[in-house]
């Protein structure tokens, strides 16, 4: 871990043709994001794109099959990203929600997911998911998933209109809430989300997790929850490396 960024080696290396990274409020302060427009970087891979674009908190992937230009735009709103292109970074934007980031070695596809609750009930991971297999002929048993620093149940307190859709989407909802006290109880996002991944097929020790929670660490990343506005957003993103 540095101050900028935090990376998981057990998810993936340059060594298997990716890389990735979970931001910090620090590398968002230093790092200027045109939402729905390729941004141009340049590294040690040489010259490549940055992407991201805006979150609705719904259920739709945007797909990047093709290489980008300069003229490209994608003004629609999206929650996750999904490529086969390398040197494409595919980016989300998060303060508490939970980045998701997935790799499929075999068919070199990359995801970034933005989960919030309503996205995480609504199943956006596993969707995400059965679009890689569709689309890419991705096995979920080939699949790596990283789920990063957000929101944790040491800290995020939901009510009714949150427990209500957990119980129409979850049969065994209580698994995934600690402390419940009839109509408040504190929501384990990751645990959520790990559960669907595991669902879908991906082995339990090709999930990874950073358990550090957004809330809490007041240095190390912004919060809306705790800081009951929007004062910024860290970006998580992952990229393909080109074949040397």
């Amino acid at each position: 871990m540095n101050a900028a960024v935090i990376t998981v080696p057990a998810f993936a290396s340059a060594r298997d043709g990716v890389r990735h990274f979970f931001g910090t409020r620090s590398q968002a302060d230093s790092l200027a994001l045109d939402v729905g427009v390729p941004a141009r970087q340049s590294g040690a891979q040489g010259c490549g794109w940055l992407l991201s674009v805006k979150q609705v908190h719904g259920t739709d992937a945007l797909v990047v099959d093709r290489p980008l230009t300069e003229s490209d735009q994608f003004p629609g709103g999206w929650d996750a990203l999904v490529t086969d292109q390398p040197g494409v970074t595919v980016a989300v934007r998060t303060a508490d929600c939970v980045p998701v980031l997935v790799h499929d070695p075999r068919r070199r596809v990359v995801a970034a997911i933005h989960a919030g609750w309503r996205g995480a009930v609504a199943g956006i991971v596993s969707k995400t998911l059965t679009l890689m297999a569709n689309r890419f002929g991705s096995t979920r048993s080939d699949l790596r998933v990283s789920i990063g620093p957000s929101a944790g149940p040491c800290c995020y307190e939901v009510d009714d209109p949150v427990l209500d859709q957990l119980r129409m989407g979850l049969p065994d909802w209580e698994s995934v809430v600690r402390d419940y006290r009839g109509h408040k109880a504190r929501l384990d996002l990751k645990a959520l989300i790990r559960r669907q991944v595991e669902e879908q097929g991906v082995s339990a020790p090709s999930v990874s997790a950073v358990n550090l929670c957004t809330i809490c660490h007041d240095q190390l990343f912004y919060s809306y929850r705790r800081e009951g506005r929007v004062n910024g957003t860290m970006v998580s993103g992952i990229t393909l490396l080109s074949h040397r």
